[in-house]
């Protein structure tokens, strides 16, 4: 049986969840894929705690469903750097998993997590859309996206969470030429703009995805438009395999003034939707994410506020379509779990 050894850093809503699948679904790992997940070291912002004989996961899993921090937690390394913590498992550990938060201002904890992972030998699943936005080129010139002989760099939850947005892109389209790709895949402003449209200000209906657990504290990456456009530079990169950044992308996101035009596409039987669209122009894509009001005939035309939606029309596929409908954080867990056990398989 292969067993991985694994650090978990990030124990936010996701990182708890895939605790939680993982130890729930032990058998299924064992008989269906021969395969054994061995937990040595997780982290939050409070610290981390670390086992090279397995970290005791009930206990974290209590603490973090009681709203505790692992430093609460005996033997935790409180106030210790994560990626020296990480270092200092050595040969203990041989994969990384990091649901660390998404930080656009450089990308870590998990940019520097991932990079150090990497370069020592060690695949890597991530959750974390941040690190690929702002440094794709150079994680996957460490990663076997670039060299088949490099260790794995796994990131389907970052783009749609349980929706297998990048794997259908890049491995179930060969030899295709993309000449469009639409999707919607934030479901906070799918919810925000339901609210408007149905007579809500921006800031009444703001207030209420917050009251509800749906939007940050801080909505800005959602509603700003910056999630829609980090996922769509990573299947730029990855899918359209046309190198590009978040400055290439033209970025407009939804504010008081989307209140009027949402409730006017209603009229007329539209719903108004942040659409990240990347549109082939002869020599390249252009890139974009904008309210947009999609008719009723539209594939996501009815998408719920729980749904998400990709879009890929090609040359020799026509048009794919996907829709997932997501209400929590274990569908991007699941597929966190899911690039483990195909990076067991050598997929």
């Amino acid at each position: 049986m292969k067993t991985y050894r694994y650090f978990l850093a990030g124990l936010g809503n996701i990182g708890r969840s895939f605790l939680e699948i993982v130890s729930a679904r032990e058998r299924i790992l064992a008989e269906r894929y021969d395969l054994a997940l061995k937990c040595v070291g997780v982290s939050d912002s409070s610290g981390s705690l670390t086992s090279p004989e397995g970290v005791d996961i009930p206990s974290v899993i209590r603490a973090k469903k009681a709203r505790l921090s692992l430093a609460s937690i005996r033997g935790t390394h409180v106030g210790a750097d994560l990626a020296s913590v990480y270092q200092d498992l050595g040969e203990s550990v041989d994969m990384l998993l990091d649901a660390t938060p998404v930080n656009l201002e450089g990308g870590d904890p998990g940019y520097t997590l991932t990079k150090l992972a990497l370069s020592r030998g060690f695949p890597v699943v991530t959750a974390n859309k941040g690190p690929l936005a702002l440094h794709f080129n150079e994680l996957a010139s460490l990663s076997d996206w670039t060299d088949k002989r490099k260790p794995m760099l796994r990131f389907s939850a970052t783009v749609g969470g349980a929706m297998p947005t990048i794997n259908v892109g890049v491995y179930d389209m060969p030899c295709a030429h993309i000449m469009r790709v639409e999707a919607v895949l934030n479901a906070t402003t799918q919810i925000i703009l339901e609210m408007m449209a149905g007579g809500q200000t921006y800031e009444t209906a703001v207030q209420e995805a917050q009251r509800l657990g749906i939007a940050e504290t801080d909505p800005k990456l959602d509603v700003e438009g910056w999630d829609a456009a980090c996922k769509l530079v990573i299947i730029t990169n990855t899918v359209l395999r046309q190198p590009c950044s978040l400055a290439d992308v033209s970025i407009a996101g939804i504010d008081g003034n989307t209140a009027n035009e949402a409730r006017a596409a209603r009229v007329v039987g539209e719903r108004m939707s942040l659409l990240a669209t990347a549109e082939w122009d002869g020599s390249r894509y252009r890139l974009g994410v904008a309210p947009t009001p999609l008719s009723i005939s539209h594939s996501f035309g009815q998408l719920t506020g729980a749904e998400m939606g990709v879009q890929y029309e090609s040359d020799l596929y026509e048009r794919i379509t996907l829709i997932a409908r997501e209400t929590g954080p274990g569908g991007s867990s699941a597929a966190m779990l899911r690039d483990v056990i195909n990076i067991s398989v050598g997929h």
